[in-house]
C-alpha cells in the first residue's frame, strides 16, 4: 500500500483518539482502538485499554493542553503507523480498512471539541460589548478584549 495512504489513515486514528478524549465517544472509540490493536490477543488489548486510559488521562486532566493533545496525536499515529507497517499486504489491506471504520464509527460527531473550560465553537462566533459592558475570550496566547484605554478615561470610568 502506498505509504501517503497509511499516513494518512494513522494520522487520521490519531486525531481520533485524541479528539474523543473526555467525550461521550471516548469508551465505544477506547474499546474500537483496544480491539484493533489486539488483533484476538486478550492480554495485548488490555494493554492497550491501559495504555489508552495513561492518552485520556494527560488529556483531560489538568495542565492538559494543545500540547499534549498534538504529543498524543503523534504518539498514537506513530503507534497506528508502525503496526501497519509490520502486516504483510493483505493483512495490511484489511487492518487499514478496519481502522477507516473504526475513525468513521466511533469518532465524535461533532468536528469540535474543547476540554475543560473551554468553548468550542464549530461555526461563526460574534461578541459584542456594547454600553459600557466589556467582552473577552481567551484563545492560547491571543486575548481578544477591550481594546487599552487613554489615562484620562481611565480615571473617569467607574470602578
Amino acid at each position: 500500500m502506498v505509504e501517503e495512504a497509511l499516513t494518512a489513515v494513522a494520522a487520521a486514528g490519531g486525531a481520533a483518539v485524541v479528539q474523543a478524549a473526555g467525550t461521550d465517544a471516548w469508551a465505544g472509540l477506547r474499546q474500537a482502538v483496544a480491539r484493533w490493536f489486539g488483533r484476538g490477543d486478550a492480554r495485548r488489548e488490555r494493554a492497550e485499554w491501559e495504555r489508552l486510559d495513561r492518552s485520556a488521562a494527560e488529556l483531560t486532566g489538568d495542565g492538559a493542553d494543545e500540547q499534549a493533545r498534538v504529543r498524543q496525536a503523534a504518539v498514537w499515529q506513530t503507534r497506528f503507523e508502525m503496526v501497519l507497517e509490520a502486516l504483510d499486504e493483505a493483512e495490511q489491506a484489511a487492518a487499514v480498512a478496519g481502522l477507516r471504520a473504526l475513525v468513521g464509527d466511533h469518532a465524535p460527531v461533532h468536528g469540535v471539541s474543547a476540554d475543560r473550560g473551554g468553548l468550542a465553537v464549530g461555526g461563526n462566533v460574534d461578541i459584542r460589548a456594547t454600553h459600557g459592558s466589556a467582552a473577552a475570550i481567551r484563545m492560547g496566547n491571543v486575548t481578544l478584549g477591550d481594546p487599552p484605554t487613554s489615562g484620562a478615561e481611565q480615571e473617569r470610568r467607574p470602578r
